[in-house]
């Protein structure tokens, strides 16, 4: 899969993939259809698996060859030993999560950096809407409050606080908009954060 097609199908995708090493072991949590592998597979030669719970997500990472364990994220990432992974990708799926921090402590414990991704609530639409009394509906969070799967609301701002208090260290911190990177006001015209993380030596994780 080329850039421009990968581009195509996810534009903050397509960013967030040049973070991604060459040859790097990857575990991408929440995978999805596995564009993402697909694309770090045959462009960047990278290995590694995918994990996702959608029984109708994984027949496309079937049919693109990537390989995938369905899984529970909620339950925990035992499955996987200390340090196994380069990258943990973690992309516009740990809203969804019940627990957070227990799922960042793992995804620490199994890689040695993350790539982590969610809608920006701080997001100056998102703010308007509620201004408006609504719950917002954007790109980024396209699903209704009574129907939605994303569990937890964050900022930019919130998630650096609570990275660190896990014993992550914020290397890079991106805001997107339409696949783009904002500097200007970030945590108010970005929509989607995007967090370069690694574990802090005195961590112990």
């Amino acid at each position: 899969m080329a850039v421009l097609k990968l581009r195509e199908l996810r534009a903050d995708l397509a960013f967030i993939a040049h973070w991604v090493p060459k040859e790097a072991h990857v575990l991408d949590l929440g995978c999805g259809d596995g564009a993402m592998l697909e694309y770090l597979h045959s462009i960047k030669r990278c290995s590694g698996y995918g994990v996702e719970i959608d029984d109708e997500k994984i027949p496309g990472c079937a049919s693109r060859g990537v390989p995938v364990i369905q899984h529970d994220l909620e339950k925990g990432l035992d499955l996987f030993a200390d340090n196994s992974f380069d990258t943990v990708l973690c992309l516009s799926a740990l809203q969804m999560m019940k627990n957070v921090e227990a799922l960042l402590h793992d995804i620490a414990r199994v890689g040695n950096e993350a790539i982590v991704s969610f809608p920006n609530f701080a997001y100056w639409q998102n703010r308007l809407t509620l201004l408006k009394g609504r719950m917002p509906v954007t790109q980024e969070l396209p699903y209704e409050w009574y129907d939605t799967p994303n569990l937890r609301c964050a900022t930019i701002s919130d998630f650096g606080d609570l990275a660190n208090r896990v014993g992550l260290t914020v290397t890079d911190c991106v805001a997107l908009h339409h696949g783009k990177p904002v500097s200007f006001l970030r945590n108010l015209r970005g929509a989607l954060a995007v967090f370069r993380l690694k574990k802090k030596a005195s961590s112990g994780l």
